[in-house]
């Protein structure tokens, strides 16, 4: 084989090469299929292969791909700025475009920084956030992210922005009884902005439901009026980061949405885009626009393919799709059916301690006693054992953090594409039934159990 010079996760990882996508499934130059059952990063929304997206992509290649936006706007920019004002909820309406997650989490930031000097107040400079959560690679994101896992190795690079424990009913971190728990998780924010200063905080961020650090962890029904209570109550913005749960993957257009909760910034990415470009924005209010506009009428933000005509009008075509074929509310009903399908799984595999998340984002947590919630050993790599189990049965899986330290612990995301029908949710089940059923057949899991 030729060498490979391309940086891949594991530099000394053989990966198989994909010839091409359709509908859930990819398939490798062997002809091998695999049922994506996590949209690979939980990103490819509606399926691979669409007509409609790359029919989108041709006619705009064909007119102008690219211009630079201090230059020039373009019309595939505008047109897909007004559909995410008309798809938003409250007054979210102006959209920052830029290419990936991180930096739309970095633009919130910096909108959110520079809200309050345009007002002449430039002490609040932080952005609270969570403990087990992750908001992003780069420097500015990845501090903000409650991920250990992440963060270790640059430290001495991070702020020290996770303040608040997570809302994690299942492994509650005030040791409260699910549902009797008075939103201690919540309250918290309270005491912690007193502590620290509500004249330094500009902001505090959340994921509505907590994705790669937690696997799907969905706080109870009023923690986020709560939080937005406590934000309003000192003057802290609220920034959603919806990279992951937004444009229709839980079931409502926005996550944020289940809890009757408007943020006065989200950060977008991922389902907007669906795997067909890069793109992804920060979605602000007008509340928050408003000194801006009355002000330097000027966001310190940009990249140089931000909105760029290309990837504006695959994701407006994308968002058209999801719109024509009622995805969202698909993912609602398809949430239900594959949820109670994994339940069903959960009673003849009491390792899957916990099931959570809402529509077609939910997280299963593995445990050793299902009584106890103990974990399981960090040596005997739990998580990855599966999922490699699962891509030998044509299954993928995506990875997640899990336990009390976010560290310690054995979760998966299951995230399929928004189309994904019931005959394939079926085929998921029989895959993964599969593959539990290998994985517990394993004596090497045994006997790790008992050293």
């Amino acid at each position: 084989m030729d060498p490979s010079y391309l940086i891949k996760p594991l530099l000394d990882e053989t990966y198989p090469l994909i010839d091409y996508g359709k509908g859930v499934y990819l398939y490798d130059q062997d002809g091998k299929d695999y049922l994506d059952a996590c949209s690979g990063a939980i990103t490819a929304n509606i399926g691979h292969g669409v007509k409609e997206i790359i029919s989108a992509a041709a006619k705009q290649a064909e007119k102008v791909s690219f211009v630079y936006r201090s230059q020039f706007s373009s019309e595939a920019a505008e047109q897909l700025a007004k559909k995410i004002a008309q798809c938003a909820y409250g007054d979210l309406n102006w959209s920052f475009f830029v290419n990936s997650g991180s930096e739309a989490t970095e633009t919130a930031m910096k909108i959110a920084i520079q809200y309050w000097q345009e007002q002449g107040i430039y002490t609040k400079t932080k952005i609270l956030s969570r403990w087990i959560s992750y908001h992003g690679i780069t420097l500015g994101a990845l501090s903000l992210s409650g991920h250990r896992g992440r963060r270790s190795r640059f430290m001495p690079l991070l702020e020290d922005s996770p303040v608040l424990p997570p809302p994690y009913c299942y492994r509650c971190p005030f040791h409260e009884e699910q549902g009797s728990c008075q939103y201690s998780c919540a309250h918290e924010l309270d005491l912690i902005i007193k502590r620290m200063g509500a004249e330094h905080i500009a902001a505090f961020i959340a994921e509505p439901i907590v994705g790669a650090a937690g696997a799907a962890l969905t706080p109870p029904k009023e923690y986020y009026k709560i939080i937005k209570k406590i934000c309003e109550k000192h003057g802290i913005l609220f920034i959603a980061d919806e990279v992951m749960t937004g444009f229709g993957r839980t079931g409502k257009m926005f996550a944020a949405e289940h809890w009757d909760t408007a943020p006065d910034i989200v950060a977008l990415g991922k389902g907007m885009g669906a795997g067909y470009t890069a793109i992804a924005a920060a979605l602000v209010s007008d509340h928050v626009m408003e000194p801006i506009l009355k002000g330097s009428k000027s966001i310190m933000s940009g990249h140089t393919l931000s909105a760029n005509p290309q990837s504006c009008a695959v994701s407006l075509a994308v968002l058209e799709y999801i719109e024509k074929h009622n995805l969202v509310k698909q993912a609602e009903e398809k949430g239900v059916y594959l949820k109670d399908l994994l339940q069903k799984l959960q009673s003849s595999f009491p390792v899957i301690g916990d099931i959570r998340g809402k529509g077609l984002m939910l997280g299963l947590e593995f445990v050793q006693d299902p009584i106890k919630k103990t974990v399981f050993p960090r040596a005997m790599q739990f998580t990855q054992r599966l999922i490699s189990a699962a891509q030998i049965n044509g299954l993928l899986l995506y990875p997640a953090g899990a336990g009390e330290d976010g560290i310690h612990g054995d979760a998966i995301l299951i995230a399929p594409p928004l189309t994904i029908t019931e005959e394939e949710m079926n085929e998921l089940g029989n895959r993964l039934e599969k593959t539990l059923q290998v994985l517990m057949n394993d004596d090497s899991l045994t006997r790790e159990e008992g050293a």
